[in-house]
């Protein structure tokens, strides 16, 4: 233990002087081209046209000035050459098969995951509900519902998304299109055998490593695969500048491996280590995997939707580096009241509050960004989940590091509050952006339009109206319980029975996010079989007709990806 504090303690001090080094090579210039290497995702003639192709609204052309005019675009529209256009679709196209398997696979276990998380949630509020047979225990089901959104839904669409946006942020078609593939079906089996353990009852125990080591294994050989795949590719880029959004794919694809060798070597971590290392892994799987892909895929599609660049890209690097110095030994704040070091866990709340400079940097960039242009979200999917998924995780993160101290974690450990941080973080944010992602992606991976924008509309309320429900209903049942527990004069089971009407918010929120999943899957899967409109092209956005022309501008045809 002594050995391994020091480590903890050693690796905090390196992180400090590592982001002294770096903030002073950036102010020499030593990181990249400054602010013109925001640009490297436009086309040279790109910047300030309007883009969105699951919106039906977007992609009319009799309706594409009242779109001009929401966003404030001004001037002439430039559009990408043929060649442009066709060099783009190749792009697309050459991570087809590995995104389709992805996406499909991570809605397939949406959708599971959204079952099992509904029938946890019942089982709150009544526990004899469903107890016949040992598999469907709330022992069983909730632990399947956590790790079916972590490593089915949630790091499906992430390596889906991640796989998608190289080729487009390298200008290179994706190298080894086949092992990548060959990497998410790896994912998928060892993600099933993982849930068909827990459910036999055969769960590791340890909240987010449930799975047997042995499952970890496809896991861990099906992200080295994606992994491989996507270095070919970095080595033949085309680019000038690797945008922020390789950075933050790289280094998800690289921690994440780590963290699983660390975490599921069998055979050396016991007792208080256990405990440990559990929450060193339960938190840096949220922060430097899914949190990676989440600001990777939020830096590429809010500007590229809104046609400008991003705000500051030099804060952009500082948000990266201070997730990579700061984030890794978060997770010690869980422990506080535990047979740990008290300064161990000191040293994990500074941390914790240091992780508001990243924060602060990421939310700055992405609301400079958008604001001016908020009326978009009506007609953009994309921005509508987006923007608002970047809005969760300043939220999440920021009150995160305020549970980290001592005197808000007395109140809310071991109560609901915490569960509905927790899925601020990972539903709010991520799962958010994710879908905001895929309404992007999935029209050129296809070659064809969402069929329904009112389908769309009725996924975001629905999941915004349940998620609101879910959300503030735990954390004012969260709270009460902590402060019941507090007060000596009172039994515990009162403060059992203060939760139970929000334990009863908690399913009503969750049935109509369940909901919101379902018409997403069954769109998705309209989607799948072709029905519904075809677009020319990957989705693109055709240049507005002559009769919307600008006074001055040529009567030129084009298209933009």
């Amino acid at each position: 233990m002594q050995y391994s504090v020091g480590v903890l303690l050693v690796t905090f001090l390196g992180s400090l002087a590592a982001l002294g080094v770096f903030l002073f090579s950036m102010s020499r210039g030593l990181f990249g081209a400054g602010e013109a290497a925001g640009r490297v995702i436009f086309a040279d003639k790109e910047i300030g046209l309007v883009e969105e192709p699951a919106s039906a609204t977007a992609a009319s052309e009799d309706n594409l000035q009242q779109v001009m005019n929401r966003t404030g675009h001004t001037g002439e529209f430039a559009v990408l050459t043929p060649e442009e256009a066709d060099e783009r679709a190749s792009l697309d196209a050459s991570s087809r098969l590995p995104v389709l398997i992805a996406l499909t696979g991570s809605v397939a276990w949406l959708v599971i995951a959204s079952v099992f998380g509904l029938m946890a949630s019942i089982k709150l509020h009544a526990p004899d509900w469903l107890t016949e047979q040992a598999w469907l225990t709330f022992g069983r089901i909730r632990p399947a519902h956590l790790n079916a959104v972590a490593y089915g839904w949630c790091s499906l669409a992430g390596l889906g998304v991640a796989i998608w946006l190289y080729p487009r942020l390298l200008r290179t078609p994706l190298v080894g299109s086949r092992t990548a593939a060959a990497g998410v079906v790896l994912w998928l089996i060892g993600v099933t055998g993982g849930i068909w353990a827990i459910l036999a009852g055969r769960s590791a125990g340890l909240e987010w490593l449930e799975f047997p080591w042995q499952v970890d294994i496809p896991l861990f050989l099906g992200g080295t695969l994606v992994g491989v795949a996507l270095l070919r590719t970095l080595q033949r880029r085309t680019v000038p500048h690797l945008y922020v959004s390789v950075w933050y794919i790289s280094a998800g694809l690289l921690w994440l491996p780590v963290l699983l060798i660390v975490a599921k070597w069998p055979g050396i971590h016991f007792g208080v280590q256990q405990a440990a290392m559990n929450w060193w892994f339960g938190h840096n799987v949220l922060g430097l995997w899914f949190t990676p892909l989440g600001l990777a895929a939020i830096y590429y599609f809010l500007p590229k939707v809104l046609g400008k660049p991003i705000h500051s890209y030099h804060l952009s690097l500082v948000g990266f580096w201070t997730l990579a110095f700061f984030y890794s030994q978060v997770g010690g704040h869980h422990l506080i009241g535990g047979p740990v070091p008290g300064w161990l866990i000191t040293l994990s709340i500074v941390q914790s509050m240091m992780m508001i400079v990243p924060v602060v940097a990421v939310g700055i960039n992405q609301h400079r960004t958008a604001y001016g242009h908020l009326s978009a979200l009506r007609y953009s999917p994309t921005l509508r989940f987006i923007v608002l998924g970047g809005m969760m995780y300043t939220l999440a993160s920021i009150q995160g590091s305020m549970q980290s101290l001592r005197v808000v974690n007395t109140t809310t450990h071991f109560t609901h509050f915490t569960v509905a941080h927790a899925h601020l973080g990972l539903y709010g944010f991520f799962s958010l952006v994710m879908f905001g992602a895929m309404y992007f992606v999935m029209p050129r991976v296809l070659d064809w339009e969402w069929p329904s924008s009112k389908l769309i509309s009725w996924h975001f309320w629905l999941v915004m109206s349940g998620f609101t429900v879910y959300f503030v209903g735990l954390s004012i049942g969260g709270w009460l319980q902590g402060l019941y527990m507090l007060d000596a004069s009172r039994p515990f089971m009162d403060s059992v029975l203060v939760t139970q009407p929000y334990l009863v918010t908690r399913t009503v929120g969750g049935t109509l996010m369940t909901l919101g999943h379902l018409v997403f899957a069954a769109h998705f899967a309209v989607m799948l079989m072709r029905r519904g409109t075809k677009r020319e092209g990957a989705a693109l956005l055709r240049r507005p007709v002559p009769t919307l022309q600008p006074a001055g501008a040529g009567n030129v045809s084009g298209v933009s990806a």
